[in-house]
């Protein structure tokens, strides 16, 4: 949850953001609930504690890929490695529950198992976008090796997994309400005409294909092609008396061309 929360503001494609927010918003309700079950099985409440240093070194690999463009990483981690293997776990432990005096675990269970599961899903339809290309694809799966190693070496979230299992996608997931803004289209009237003129000046040839309106800033996403790569670049521009004036840019995701 806090690690999906301070990727936020990191990633600039507007799916994978809207995608992190609503699934940080339901893993905090997860671990409310776990929280408030603790006490009852005799164990400080609210409290979590890793299995072993080793687990918290892989959080701290996943937490890792905060750079400018490494979307990917930050999806592929959670929904590739992450929230799998948790739905792996989640669904040994309620096999393993007795159903006659264990009901209120077995309800958390089913109820976080479900929605590991549609989170699981709902990020392979975007990182289906994300990772269109071959080397995007083949960066990704360079990065999920890495993590599931560390994991290994951890044992799994609880510690003591020799393989730690990830569960695939499921199929017949409900996604609705997970996946939003997938087709939306980006009106390039919107851009007031002398601003668009500015960044042509700035970016010959460039597409813009986002923008949006912070005070007296606007933030330009713009998409330039050349013959190595095709590259977005974010742009922050604010009005003067001159005109408009660029305050910065930033390379925000970049594939070969």
């Amino acid at each position: 949850m806090r690690i999906m929360g301070g990727w936020i503001a990191l990633t600039p494609e507007l799916p994978a953001k809207l995608l992190l927010g609503r699934h940080v918003w339901v893993c905090a309700q997860h671990a409310d609930a776990w929280g408030r079950r603790l006490p009852e099985l005799r164990a400080p409440a609210q409290r979590s504690e890793p299995a072993n240093a080793a687990f918290v070194t892989f959080c701290d690999r996943l937490e890792s890929a905060m750079a400018p463009g490494q979307s990917v990483e930050r999806l592929t981690g959670v929904y590739r490695v992450l929230k799998p293997h948790l739905a792996a776990v989640y669904a040994t432990h309620l096999a393993r529950a007795n159903p006659v005096y264990e009901p209120p675990t077995r309800r958390i269970l089913e109820r976080c198992l479900a929605e590991e599961r549609r989170h699981v899903a709902a990020g392979a339809v975007i990182l289906a976008r994300l990772a269109s290309s071959g080397a995007v694809e083949t960066r990704a799966r360079a990065w999920q090796e890495q993590l599931v190693d560390v994991l290994r070496l951890a044992g799994g979230v609880t510690g003591a997994e020799a393989d730690p299992a990830l569960e695939p996608v499921m199929p017949d997931v409900d996604l609705r309400g997970d996946l939003v803004a997938l087709d939306s289209a980006f009106d390039p009237g919107q851009v007031p005409a002398d601003l668009g003129a500015a960044v042509a000046a700035r970016h010959p040839g460039g597409e813009i294909v986002a923008m949006a309106k912070l005070g007296d800033y606007r933030l330009i996403k713009v998409r330039v092609t050349d013959t190595l790569e095709s590259r977005t670049v974010q742009t922050r521009w604010r009005r003067t008396e001159d005109g408009w004036r660029v305050i910065g840019d930033d390379v925000v995701h970049a594939d070969p061309a």
